[in-house]
């Protein structure tokens, strides 16, 4: 099969749209991240990267911890708005009504279907970017978007965003069972 080449970037599929929020001079903030991932299972971390300049990285500078918001497709508008709209030019503490968890300083944003209380863990300096490594502390899910005591991705339904056409999408259909669907593999 041929293959085109098209450069170096940091093209991912898919990633996850989620809200990064801090406090940020004592005032909840929310910023859309699509670079985000698990990094480590125990003690259980994720990573996000932020550019250097950005209002919710003060925050995460200033208290040492963050969350991670999964917002739904029903939350579409209001994420977009906070990855288009700085925190250090408008207040966007009330895009989402904001509770605190386990940390007391990392704002969650109560509409999103999963929040993930984050403590950082460690900050590495990638260049135009921060990779900042959270611990986490604590995960709070919508009792709705359970089934059989697991998280349920149909449920969740969470916002995918694609580089290659600056879109927006929506989970598809379970197409196989993880760690089972190998077994039918047959060598040639």
């Amino acid at each position: 099969m041929d293959k085109l080449t098209i450069g170096a970037q940091p093209l991912m599929f898919p990633m996850p749209t989620v809200l990064v929020g801090s406090n940020v001079n004592g005032k909840a903030n929310y910023m859309a991240v699509a670079w985000v991932g698990v990094a480590n299972m125990a003690p259980p971390m994720l990573c996000v990267a932020i550019n250097h300049v950005r209002h919710t990285y003060k925050g995460i500078e200033e208290n040492g911890t963050f969350s991670v918001n999964i917002p739904s497709a029903k939350q579409l508008v209001e994420t977009d708005h906070c990855g288009m709209v700085s925190g250090a030019r408008e207040d966007k503490s009330a895009v989402f009504e904001t509770f605190y968890g386990k940390l007391k300083n990392a704002p969650l944003a109560k509409e999103c279907p999963v929040n993930v209380e984050c403590k950082v863990f460690q900050k590495v300096d990638c260049g135009s970017h921060v990779l900042v490594i959270g611990q986490i502390e604590e995960i709070h899910i919508s009792p709705d978007c359970m089934t059989g005591g697991h998280p349920d991705i149909s449920k969740v339904d969470p916002i995918i965003y694609s580089f290659g056409d600056s879109g927006y999408w929506k989970v598809g259909e379970k197409i196989g069972k993880g760690f089972s669907a190998g077994r039918s593999y047959q060598k040639k």
